[in-house]
């Protein structure tokens, strides 16, 4: 075995050493519906009828975590980083989810009760590693081989308790290649409002992991179709409401959403939405997200004030709860979408400025996306690519010709004044108007002399 078998064996082993003391010890949820489905798990959960206490007794105090012993959970840390640790939950049932995210109270109980309590019946099963054993209670084995994303139970009362798990639906139902259960999907959209309930951190979550999914496209309809987009994302409003009017309501995925278009402008902006995240390729988040809010206002400049970003990309990143490089990150490439356009008009200095910007093969990537949607030919975006291939690194952001103590030396004084002599000295070299030291003292002295 290799080292990448490493979690799988450390998987077994703990399902071994749990059994071998006595304990009920299965594999639980999502590794279970991976695992059925011949894909490696990306992480293993142990459900057992064992105490946190007898847990940690059983592996150890140095290779356990209590993280979250007061419900039921203890981590067990695997003999290599390889190996990784491994989530071990006491059979539980769950008491009132005051907060609509964790129970107020648990109880240990059996393996039936416990898979009642978890959210889709895909996630329902538990499989013993041991023997080769499948234990279902909840149909997961069915809507597998069908696949169906279906609350376990009344799917109501699985919203209710989480309200998170609405966005979870969608999540795998797109990235499975599944179909929502109809009633799970009424259950959503008649809570749809509820989940603002959860914390924007969590919200942020989903959405990361839902928009580095080759099937992004897929998940941002079906959150529309739902009704999510409208409560999470209010600033698409205005391009959905008109999307929604034009093709009228054929239910969740439509797998023809612009069927009724009735002229060829129709649905522009979020035609091109859908399509720009569908062909982006192995995209970061930012990018992603940026493709999602391209046609939400991103000021280039901006208050720093909360108040000036209500309605803009920054706003949206800020609500979220993103960091600040992610914010900065989605925002520059909305505001900049359209820079490249027309590259060969642009004054070098300022192609150069984007063409050394660190986000610069995102920004392509976004603009190339954006005109393929459009079906535009792209010859701007074309000389900016030609031209970044084949001028040399020096030549795009070449090292500065003088400081500020090059303009001390001319007898200034340090003060504002000395930003903006050194912006225009450095606008004249990335012009290729000046190129030498010497050349820029010159210019220096002609700015001051009122020459220049």
């Amino acid at each position: 075995m290799t080292e990448s078998d490493a979690p799988l064996r450390f998987a077994i082993d703990v399902v071994r050493r749990l059994s071998a003391a006595g304990y009920v010890a299965l594999w639980a949820g999502g590794c279970v519906r991976d695992f059925m489905r011949g894909r490696a798990p990306k992480d293993y959960d142990v459900a057992t009828n064992a105490l946190p206490g007898q847990v940690r007794q059983l592996f150890g105090r140095r290779k356990t975590l209590a993280v979250g012993e007061s419900f039921g959970v203890i981590i067990v840390l695997g003999p290599t980083k390889a190996a990784g640790q491994i989530e071990v939950a006491t059979f539980r049932t769950e008491g009132p989810y005051a907060d609509g995210r964790r129970p107020d109270s648990v109880a240990f109980c059996t393996p039936e009760e416990d898979a009642a309590r978890r959210d889709f019946t895909i996630n329902g099963m538990f499989f013993d590693p041991l023997t080769e054993t499948l234990h279902d209670y909840v149909g997961g084995e069915r809507d597998l081989g069908q696949g169906i994303v279906r609350a376990i139970g009344d799917p109501h009362d699985r919203m209710g308790e989480d309200k998170l798990r609405m966005l979870r639906a969608v999540r795998f139902t797109a990235t499975l290649e599944f179909t929502l259960d109809e009633t799970t999907a009424d259950a959503i959209r008649a809570m749809v409002d509820q989940i603002l309930v959860v914390s924007w951190e969590r919200i942020a979550q989903e959405l990361r992991r839902m928009l580095v999914d080759p099937h992004r496209e897929r998940a941002i309809r079906l959150c529309h179709e739902l009704g999510l987009l409208d409560v999470l994302l209010p600033e698409l409003a205005p391009v959905l409401s008109e999307w929604r009017a034009e093709r009228g309501e054929q239910g969740v995925e439509s797998q023809q959403p612009f069927a009724n278009s009735q002229s060829p402008t129709a649905n522009r902006d979020w035609w091109r939405t859908l399509h720009m995240l569908g062909n982006l390729e192995d995209p970061g988040f930012e990018l992603a997200m940026a493709a999602l809010l391209h046609t939400v206002p991103s000021p280039v400049r901006s208050s720093r004030r909360q108040s000036d970003h209500i309605g803009t990309v920054r706003g949206v990143c800020r609500r979220l709860k993103l960091s600040n490089q992610e914010t900065d990150h989605t925002t520059w490439l909305v505001s900049q979408q359209h820079a490249l356009d027309d590259a060969s008009s642009l004054p070098l200095a300022s192609l150069k400025r984007l063409l050394v910007h660190n986000q610069i093969a995102d920004l392509f990537q976004l603009a190339y996306r954006s005109a393929l949607a459009e079906q535009q030919a792209t010859p701007g975006l074309d000389f900016a690519a030609d031209y970044l291939a084949h001028t040399p690194p020096e030549v795009l952001d070449p090292p500065e010709l003088i400081n500020g103590a090059d303009l001390r030396a001319l007898g200034l004084t340090p003060g504002p004044r000395f930003k903006d002599i050194l912006s225009a000295v450095r606008e004249s070299q990335l012009n290729e108007e000046i190129v030498t030291r010497e050349q820029a003292l010159e210019f220096v002295r002609r700015l001051l002399s009122g020459g220049a």
